[in-house]
């Protein structure tokens, strides 16, 4: 017992030096802090930071800094800089990206341009040491990331200005910085630009071209290995950051770099972006955060009335130059209050970048103690004010949101119920994953995925072996942080179990897969899709997808003559923006001008920021002239009436006849859009051109002959 309590005490010595209690004292930490909190309503960012002040080498002492601290605390860093990069919708950035440089600048200049004077003039520092102190003012970290990304705001328009503006402002913090340490060394001159230049280009090429050929390459390779994607990932991110620093940049920019680079090969409803969020957001992240509190040293401000009057000067100036650049940025767009809001507490927090600046000019002698310890404070306070601002306004843009919603008039598509039947498991996942990405961010319910057996002999066997399968969909689903329910059940015909079960949830649309080679016309012409469509009112997708949703480039929507007519337009139009919002691709549409209008007109509606494409198509009675405007890496839509609507011509018939034989290498989705609960004043009620009248009487002009020869032989 005495050796036990001998061995106890030893371990306890102050600071802590067994690895495996450090590590066990900071996970209880990430798991308490927050909760303990919420209680309080404290963000839980200030949790993890006030939790490192205590235990950290200035509180006590529990954990001192060491090389596992700091390589758990960079990786942390750089992880909030990549899940910046790869939650950045790149679609709203690019209209956004005049916005973004707009409060770049503001948020890079209003600092300088206060901090230098009060530096110069107020607390008496050199040139140098003003100039490296006004920049500190300039940059800040995305500490309050996280929040936003807890909120699900993430894509937010005040989101993607903020974190645009963050990296236009930090890369020229860093270039000035990199210019005033080689102005103390003396190395500043024309030699030092031209490495500069060069190694800045290499790194941009290397990220932003070889990585994402490496990176496609690999996910089509080793589609099937979730664990590999994930290492691969992770595995660019360092080697971007790593490039990043021998560029003469920081590791943060490479991270961030990286982000942008593997943005449109992580989907936002994948697996992989799941367990990538999952991995930082639970440890790296705010490992990070407590490594931050462990800096801080309250002590330094008993140093004497001049270590207040430095501390308190940084520290006013650092959060006045941050809300003025947010509020000039808002004024000149126009933009709410509580998005001035957001974008100045997700600016106004000083941590990593501003320690490297700091660090730095401390060690070259650029600055002293008293600059030293008021950076500290600073970095508290602003962290602080930061995590209370950015969370205040984040409620209230999504309770304003929320307001604005209900006073939308009613739609009959907003409520969504998806079933997925399944049959064949190679195809499961690419359905599962197909439901989620045009499943509506609102829709509460949960995807159905159902398995009809036949009612023989052998239905209890295979109603055994549909769970098994279907209970594999549900982790699929689970590991992507969607839930999937499943029903099996037994009926006389597999079509007539999907109608019944469509009906029993009230299902909203049925998404169904096919074979494309011997099984396609059987399945098409035969008994199932053909019955499928002709005796449901739902939306029926059928989906022909090759690949990885994440390894296509662009959606190419195929929309027939007067399919703006229908009732149903609508309502696959919404999922087809859905399903390009959710994968970052841009939607090209193939058309007449008059039906791409009404598609503008709804896209505007929708505020939807997936960018459009156009190009005239008519030639359905050609149909195979459109494989001049496709390639193998787009993902076509074809949005397909149903017999009798308006936009519906013969021709239509043999389409997935012809994708099946002339378009193997391609992936397409046919859509047949819901029906209203009575068509009938729909089905040739508005015979545009009449061309539907027109083909019929043709038709019969062509056959009269044939006819009349019949007729005659029968009389003989």
């Amino acid at each position: 017992m005495g050796q036990i309590l001998d061995r106890l005490i030893d371990l306890l010595q102050k600071p802590f030096h067994s690895s495996v209690l450090i590590f066990a004292v900071i996970l209880f930490i990430i798991l308490l802090a927050p909760i303990l909190l919420r209680s309080l309503k404290i963000p839980g960012i200030i949790g993890l930071i006030l939790s490192g002040l205590i235990i950290g080498p200035h509180g006590l002492d529990w954990i001192e800094k060491n090389s596992a601290v700091d390589l758990f605390s960079t990786i942390g860093l750089l992880y909030i800089m990549f899940l910046a990069g790869l939650e950045l919708d790149l679609k709203e950035f690019k209209s956004n990206k005049h916005k973004s440089l707009v409060f770049g600048f503001f948020t890079f200049l209003i600092p300088m341009a206060i901090g230098f004077p009060v530096c110069r003039y107020l607390l008496g520092l050199d040139f140098n040491a003003s100039l490296l102190v006004a920049s500190m003012f300039s940059t800040h970290t995305l500490v309050t990331y996280p929040i936003v990304s807890r909120m699900g705001i993430s894509r937010h328009e005040a989101v993607a200005i903020t974190v645009g503006g963050t990296m236009l402002t930090d890369t020229a913090v860093l270039v000035l910085f990199a210019v005033i340490v080689g102005s103390v060394k003396g190395e500043i001159n024309l030699h030092f630009w031209l490495n500069f230049a060069l190694s800045v280009v290499l790194f941009l090429l290397i990220v932003f071209l070889l990585i994402p050929l490496l990176t496609s390459w690999f996910f089509k390779k080793l589609e099937g290995e979730k664990r590999s994607h994930f290492v691969f990932v992770l595995a660019m991110v360092f080697f971007a950051a790593f490039l990043s620093e021998v560029a003469g940049l920081e590791p943060i920019i490479g991270a961030f770099a990286a982000g942008i680079a593997l943005n449109r090969f992580v989907p936002r409803t994948s697996s992989l972006m799941n367990r990538l969020e999952f991995v930082g957001n639970a440890i790296f992240i705010p490992f990070f955060l407590i490594s931050v509190g462990m800096l801080i040293n309250l002590k330094v401000i008993s140093h004497g009335m001049e270590a207040w009057i430095v501390a308190g000067t940084l520290t006013l100036v650092a959060i006045l130059g941050k809300f003025l650049a947010a509020q000039m940025t808002g004024i000149i767009f126009r933009f709410p209050a509580t998005w001035r809001q957001l974008i100045f507490g997700m600016s106004s927090s000083h941590a990593a970048a501003t320690l490297a600046v700091i660090m730095v000019g401390f060690r070259m002698g650029i600055i002293d103690e008293n600059v030293l310890n008021g950076t500290i404070v600073l970095i508290l306070v602003t962290c602080l004010v930061a995590s209370f601002v950015t969370e205040n306004a984040g409620k209230r843009i999504l309770i304003r949101e929320e307001k604005v919603g209900d006073q939308q008039p009613h739609s009959p598509f907003t409520e969504q119920k998806i079933l997925v039947p399944i049959s064949n498991p190679a195809t499961m996942e690419r359905l599962i994953d197909f439901a989620i990405a045009i499943r509506l961010p609102r829709n509460k319910f949960p995807i159905v995925s159902l398995s009809v057996v036949d009612d023989d002999h052998m239905a209890k066997s295979k109603l055994v072996e549909a769970k098994k399968m279907l209970e594999k969909a549900m982790i699929h689903a689970a590991a992507i942080d969607q839930k999937v329910e499943i029903v099996t059940t037994i009926d006389q015909k597999v079509t007539a179990g999907i109608k019944r079960v469509a009906k029993e949830i009230s299902a909203t649309e049925i998404v169904i897969g096919f074979a494309l080679k011997n099984q396609f016309s059987e399945m098409l012409f035969g008994n199932n899709v053909k019955y499928i469509v002709e005796n449901t009112d739902q939306a029926v997708w059928v989906a022909s997808i090759n690949a990885n949703l994440a390894q296509y480039k662009r959606i190419v929507v195929l929309c027939p003559k007067f399919s703006d007519k229908e009732y149903g337009f609508r309502h696959w139009l919404s999922r087809v923006f859905r399903l390009g919002s959710s994968m970052g691709l841009d939607c090209f549409f193939l058309s007449n001008p008059h039906t791409f209008e009404s598609v503008k007109a709804f896209h505007k509606q929708q505020r939807s920021s997936v960018s459009l494409g156009y190009n005239e198509f008519t030639a359905w009675d050609d149909f195979l002239q459109v494989g001049n405007l496709l390639t193998p890496s787009d993902l076509v839509i074809i949005p397909l009436p149903r017999s009798g609507n308006v936009s519906y011509k013969m021709i239509q018939e043999s389409i997935p006849r012809l994708m099946a034989r002339n378009f193997e290498q391609f992936s397409f989705v046919l859509v047949y859009a819901p029906t209203a609960d009575d068509t009938s004043d729909m089905m040739f009620a508005h015979d545009f051109d009449n061309t539907i009248i027109d083909q019929g009487v043709n038709l019969i002009r062509r056959r009269k002959k044939i006819l009349s020869t019949l007729f005659r032989r029968r009389n003989r």
